[in-house]
C-alpha cells in the first residue's frame, strides 16, 4: 500500500500508528486521512486554526461537557477537549481502505446496558411526568450506555469495526474512526450537526425514527410512520429549537429546506436542513450552537438542567462533535461537524462504550422509547457483533423509498401548516411595514432562545431589535415596544428569582403605559398580574399546532406550554383598564389578551408551528403601536 495507508499497516504489523483519522463524508467514493499530533484544548475558541494553503487544519473531539462554555448544567466528568492538528491529509478510494481494515471478528465479554430496560422506562416516565407536565420544556434526550470488554488490541476492533460499518451501514452523514493515542471513537453517525462553507451555514434536524430491524423497510409501515403524529411533531420541536440557534449564527435566521427521508440499515429517519449567511469565526459558531436539541432537548437551557438531574453521570462524547476546521482557496474558514452520535469509544484497556438516548416528548411511551434506544444502537452493536449484522444491499435493490411517490407526498404534506416565513426565501426589507422604520423594540429573554427568532420577525417588519436575558433587564427608555418574552417555569411560583424578576418588569411597564407584548411565560406573568388564575394543564401543550379564535379571527399557532390562565368571561375589569380576551371555549384558558397599551400571546408567534404568526404579529403591533400602515397592513392580510 501507499504512504496514505501506514497507520493501517503499522496496525497490521503491531506497531502504535500514531494519533490519525479516517473519515467518510456522505456519499464519498473515497476516504480521508489525517494525521499529526494531538493536543488539548480548555475552550472551543482555543482550537488552532492556522493559515497557509486550503484544506482540513484541525479535527477537534468536543466532549458535552463543553456545554459549560454557555453556562449550562452538566455532570462534569472531565473529559478532555481533544483536537488532532492536522499535518498531512491524503485521500484513498473505498475500495483501498476496505481491502486494508482487518476482517476478523470482534470478541467482546460483559456487555450490558448500564440502565436496564426497566430502569430506563422508570425514568422515561418520570421526565414525562415532572419535566414536560410541569413546564420545564418541550422535549429531553435521556440517554443510556452499553459497556463491554473488548478482547485483543482495541485499534484492530475499532478498525474492524469500522469495516463493517463502511459495508453495512448506508446514509451516515460521517462513517470514521479516530485515534488519538488516549482514546478511539469509531461509528456512523447520522447527522450533520453545523457546517460553514462559502459563509453558508447549515443545521441539520433529524429526529422521528422509523424501526425495521434490519430487515427492508415495508412501504405501507413507513407510511403510517410518516403520518404518525408523535414523529410529525418530534421533528417539527426540534425543527424549531435549531432555528432559534441558525437565528444566532445566520444574518437573517434559518430558510427550513426539506423534509427527507433518510434511510439507514437498522431504521429511517426525517429531517430538514437549514441554511443561512453568516460571519462568525466556526469556534463562535460551534461554542453558539452547543449542541443539538436532538440530543438534548428544548429549551436548550433547561434542557441541560434536566439532564443533569435525571442522567447524573457524564455523558463524555456522546452528544457532542467531531469538528473539521478548515480554510477555503481564499482562506476563508470552513467548518464541518456531525453529532457524536452512533459512536463506540473505546479506551486502550479495551473498554467499551456505546451511548445512546431517545427524545422523549409529551406523547411518548416508555416502551417506546426504550425500543428506540435498541434500535439506534444496533448499527454501532453489530460492528462490533454485539447485534445481528444488516444484510448489504442487493445489487437489483428496489428503489429507495425515500423516491415512492407516496412517501413523497406524505413528507410535503408536513410542510402545509407550517409558517411560510421559514420556509420561503426571504428578501431583506420586503416584508418591512413602514409606520414601523426607525422604532425600537427591546425582548426580555426568559431562558428560551426562541426570542432570537422572533427578533428576526420583529426586524423583518421593520423594527430595530435588542434582546437582553431577564437578569438583565436594565433601563427600557428608550424603546417603544418591550417583548417580555418565553422560557420554562412555573408562573406560580412568585418567589422564584426569574418569576419575580420579570414579573416586577411587568408591574413597571404597566403602571408606566409603556407598549408591552407578553410572549408565553410572559403572558402568564401578565394574566397573573391581571388577576387571572393560572392552572397546570392536563395535557401539556408542547409542540402543539392548534386553529384558535383570535379576537374573531381563526389563527393557526403553535403552543410550547404546561401552564395556562382561565378566565370565564371574554372581558375583565383591571386596574389598567377594561382587557379583552380571547379563550378556548372548552375549558375557558386564555389564549390571548389585549388592553390599552398592552398585549400578551400564549402560543409562539414565532415558531415554525404558527402558520399565521406574521399576520398576528402585524396585528399585534397595530394595536400597541398604532399607526395607520400597520391597520392597512393587517386589514391587506386578513383579505
Amino acid at each position: 500500500m501507499t504512504r496514505p495507508t501506514d497507520p493501517l499497516a503499522a496496525v497490521a504489523a503491531g506497531v502504535d500508528p500514531g494519533p490519525f483519522a479516517l473519515v467518510r463524508r456522505a456519499g464519498a467514493d473515497h476516504l480521508e486521512l489525517f494525521t499529526g499530533t494531538v493536543r488539548t484544548a480548555e475552550r472551543l475558541a482555543d482550537l488552532p486554526l492556522p493559515g497557509g494553503g486550503p484544506g482540513p487544519r484541525t479535527l477537534a473531539l468536543v466532549p458535552y461537557r463543553q456545554i459549560a462554555e454557555r453556562g449550562f448544567a452538566c455532570v462534569d466528568d472531565d473529559t478532555p477537549l481533544e483536537c488532532l492538528v492536522i499535518a498531512e491529509h491524503r485521500r484513498i478510494p473505498l475500495d483501498e481502505v476496505v481491502a486494508a481494515l482487518p476482517d476478523e471478528p470482534v470478541v467482546t465479554r460483559n456487555a450490558a446496558f448500564d440502565i436496564s430496560d426497566a430502569e430506563y422506562a422508570t425514568t422515561v416516565g418520570r421526565v414525562l411526568a415532572e419535566e414536560i407536565g410541569h413546564g420545564a420544556g418541550a422535549n429531553f434526550v435521556i440517554h443510556r450506555t452499553l459497556r463491554a470488554t473488548v478482547q485483543g488490541a482495541p485499534l484492530v476492533a475499532a478498525l474492524a469495526a469500522l469495516r463493517r460499518l463502511l459495508l453495512g451501514e448506508r446514509g451516515a452523514y460521517w462513517t470514521f474512526v479516530v485515534h488519538t493515542g488516549s482514546r478511539i471513537l469509531v461509528g456512523a453517525s447520522p447527522e450533520r450537526h453545523v457546517s460553514v462553507d462559502d459563509g453558508l451555514v447549515m443545521m441539520n434536524p433529524i429526529s422521528g425514527t422509523f424501526r425495521h430491524a434490519g430487515a427492508a423497510a415495508d412501504r405501507d409501515e413507513l407510511l403510517r410512520f410518516l403520518h404518525d403524529p408523535k414523529e410529525v411533531e418530534e421533528l417539527y420541536m426540534v425543527l424549531d429549537e435549531e432555528l432559534k440557534m441558525m437565528a444566532t449564527v445566520a444574518e437573517h435566521g434559518g430558510q427550513v429546506v426539506g423534509p427527507y427521508l433518510k434511510e439507514m440499515a437498522h431504521l429511517a429517519h426525517t429531517e430538514y436542513l437549514l441554511a443561512g449567511r453568516g460571519s462568525r469565526d466556526v469556534r463562535e459558531v460551534l461554542r453558539e450552537t452547543m449542541f443539538a436539541p436532538t440530543v438534548t432537548g428544548s429549551p436548550m437551557e433547561n434542557a441541560c438542567r434536566v439532564i443533569a438531574r435525571h442522567e447524573r453521570t457524564g455523558r463524555r462524547y456522546y452528544a457532542g462533535v467531531l469538528a473539521l476546521l478548515g480554510r477555503d482557496a481564499e482562506g476563508r474558514q470552513t467548518l464541518d461537524a456531525p453529532i457524536l452520535i452512533r459512536t463506540a469509544e473505546l479506551s486502550p484497556g479495551g473498554e467499551l462504550r456505546v451511548p445512546v438516548g431517545a427524545t422523549l416528548v409529551r406523547n411518548s411511551t416508555a416502551e417506546g422509547e426504550v425500543a428506540e434506544t435498541h434500535a439506534k444502537a444496533a448499527g454501532v452493536l453489530a460492528a462490533f457483533g454485539l447485534a445481528p449484522q444488516a444484510p448489504p444491499p442487493a445489487a437489483d435493490a428496489a428503489p429507495r423509498l425515500a423516491d415512492d411517490p407516496a412517501v413523497r407526498a406524505a413528507l410535503a404534506a408536513r410542510n402545509t401548516p407550517l409558517a411560510r416565513f421559514w420556509l420561503d426565501q426571504r428578501t431583506p426589507g420586503a416584508a418591512a411595514l413602514p409606520g414601523l422604520t426607525g422604532r425600537r423594540a427591546l425582548i426580555v429573554d426568559g431562558e428560551d432562545t426562541f426570542t432570537g427568532m422572533l427578533a428576526h420577525q420583529l426586524r423583518a417588519l421593520g423594527l430595530a431589535v435588542a434582546r437582553r436575558d431577564w437578569h438583565h433587564t436594565g433601563d427600557v427608555d428608550g424603546y417603544d415596544l418591550v417583548v417580555v418574552g418565553p422560557g420554562p417555569g412555573d408562573p406560580n411560583d412568585l418567589a422564584e428569582p426569574k418569576m419575580a424578576t420579570m414579573g416586577a418588569l411587568l408591574a413597571r411597564l404597566l403602571a408606566a403605559g409603556r407598549p408591552t407584548l407578553a410572549v408565553c411565560l410572559g403572558h402568564q406573568l401578565l394574566a397573573g398580574l391581571l388577576g387571572l388564575p393560572l392552572h397546570r394543564r392536563d395535557a401539556p401543550y408542547q409542540g402543539l399546532p392548534r386553529d384558535v379564535r383570535l379576537f374573531g379571527v381563526t389563527r393557526r399557532v403553535g403552543f410550547y406550554s404546561s401552564f395556562t390562565a382561565r378566565a370565564d368571561a371574554d372581558r375583565l375589569a383591571t386596574p389598567y383598564g377594561p382587557v379583552e380576551l380571547s379563550r378556548d371555549p372548552a375549558d375557558g384558558a386564555v389564549h390571548a389578551l389585549r388592553g390599552s397599551g398592552f398585549a400578551g400571546v400564549q402560543f409562539h408567534p414565532e415558531s415554525v408551528l404558527s402558520r399565521d404568526g406574521m399576520v398576528v404579529l402585524a396585528e399585534l403591533l397595530e394595536h400597541l403601536l398604532a399607526r395607520p400602515a400597520l391597520a392597512g397592513h393587517a386589514s391587506a392580510e386578513r383579505g
